[in-house]
């Protein structure tokens, strides 16, 4: 049977919330982070999130039924407050991002209570090399690999090349071994990226992934239903994704391991052209 890809979006509107939920996409996601991110990424053009606590309302009563994904900050004094308030709103699974440690991930775990869902965001090399260690543990029951702040904590001066230099091998061969959900980075539209969809699925079918998250370079940053339909008929496009990610699923072994090659070539090339002077690459994850 082919698998399926489990798609998450952030919303910006309660209009856009809509027209996403019916174009398809399991997870609306709320991004309350601001706490150091622009410190981390302010030199890079990845998402960097405008809401705030009203939106989660706001989406939540928009979309109901839809399940609704909330990043709060990193960990701090102020998770606790924050996990609360999220939940309060209607949140059905809570982010937390930039830990580093089993105990700020434990007391977070903690914190939420089984009130909503954890989906803690492994984005860091500290956390990375944890999953080993806790993948076995029955409460955590998924996660997801956030690339941008990863490739930068491990040095790396592209965002796929943890995909590449082996970095995520054997944490996601345990993750697929123990049962645990999870996704890696995000994606953009069929045909586009530096690493288009068409060759990054096959390595999140191969490494066990079943989640991406619809990247800026899908929505082309939209901040409202207007924004984002024009032109694009956005049902279609999150077909062709899952199109794709089927195909891989159903692919061979040895297709799969040429994939994982020609993924790497394609990384290769892309460090190989960058220059200390050269403007940041248009990212997709």
């Amino acid at each position: 049977m082919s698998g399926h890809l489990r798609l998450i979006m952030v919303v910006q509107t309660p209009a856009m919330a809509r027209l996403v939920a019916a174009g398809g996409v399991e997870t609306l996601f709320v991004d309350l982070e601001h706490i150091g991110k622009e410190a981390r990424q302010g030199h890079m053009p990845s998402w960097k999130s405008r809401q705030a606590m009203p939106d989660v309302s706001l989406i939540r009563v928009a979309v109901p039924d839809a399940r609704l994904l909330v990043r709060v900050n990193p960990p701090g004094d102020h998770t606790r407050a924050e996990v609360d308030e999220v939940i309060t709103r209607g949140a059905d699974a809570v982010m937390l991002p930039m830990f580093r440690s089993r105990d700020e991930l434990l007391r977070f775990v903690d914190v939420v209570a089984g009130r909503a869902e954890c989906l803690p965001l492994f984005e860091t090399a500290a956390a990375v090399d944890l999953i080993p260690q806790i993948a076995g543990e029955g409460w955590l029951t998924g996660l997801h690999i956030g690339l941008n702040d990863l490739h930068l904590d491990l040095g790396s001066r592209f965002l796929f090349e943890p995909l590449a230099d082996g970095a995520l091998e054997h944490p996601c061969a345990v993750l697929h071994r123990k049962g645990v959900p999870f996704g890696i980075g995000g994606i953009a539209r069929a045909g586009e990226g530096i690493i288009p969809p068409e060759l990054l699925l096959g390595e999140h079918v191969r490494l066990g992934s079943d989640m991406a998250i619809l990247s800026q370079t899908f929505h082309r940053n939209a901040g409202s239903a207007e924004e984002l339909e024009d032109g694009f008929d956005f049902g279609a496009e999150v077909a062709r994704l899952r199109s794709i990610y089927a195909g891989f699923s159903d692919a061979s072994a040895e297709k799969l391991e040429l994939n994982r090659t020609l993924v790497a070539q394609r990384v290769g090339e892309a460090v190989r052209g960058m220059t200390n002077t050269a403007p940041p690459a248009r990212l997709a994850g």
